[in-house]
């Protein structure tokens, strides 16, 4: 299983919001140019996490997004499942509406897909994006003590 650009992209743009959460609105520009995502395809990315209610945009010559929560209520479960979809890697294990086969009372792989599913969600359900600006915020520290011998 591999995440598109959608996800990486999204969860990064997230990211960056929450890093200067509280300053004001973030400019589709600004992000772009901090991490080197095009602005036609964080506008895309940006339309469906507005459309979700996880960013809020300001219009207007010192407008841009903002995140609609905290940032520790913000899940990077939450974002991936807006821009990629299901977490499930198979139709038969989807969290919600599974199709199920006419051998689904039996099948040992689906056991295993459902597993999988599961893992997947236990780590991103569990990463706020307040986990992501304490970590970076924790690595960007630790390079300010480097010491040579």
């Amino acid at each position: 299983m591999k995440l598109s650009t959608k996800g990486r992209y999204g969860v990064t743009a997230m990211f960056d919001l929450a890093v200067r959460d509280g300053q004001g609105p973030i400019s589709i520009k600004e992000i772009s140019d901090r991490q080197g995502i095009s602005e036609p395809y964080l506008e895309q990315l940006f339309s469906s996490l507005r459309k979700s209610g996880l960013v809020t945009s300001i219009r207007g010559a010192q407008g841009g997004y903002i995140l609609a929560r905290h940032p520790k209520d913000i899940t990077v479960g939450e974002v991936i499942r807006v821009l990629e979809g299901p977490i499930a890697p198979t139709d038969c294990v989807l969290e919600e509406d599974p199709v199920l086969c006419k051998k689904s009372d039996i099948c040992v792989t689906r056991e295993i897909w459902a597993e999988i599913r599961d893992s997947i969600s236990k780590v991103i359900d569990n990463i706020t994006l307040l986990d992501m600006v304490e970590k970076y915020k924790q690595k960007l520290s630790n390079d300010a003590y480097m010491f040579y011998i």
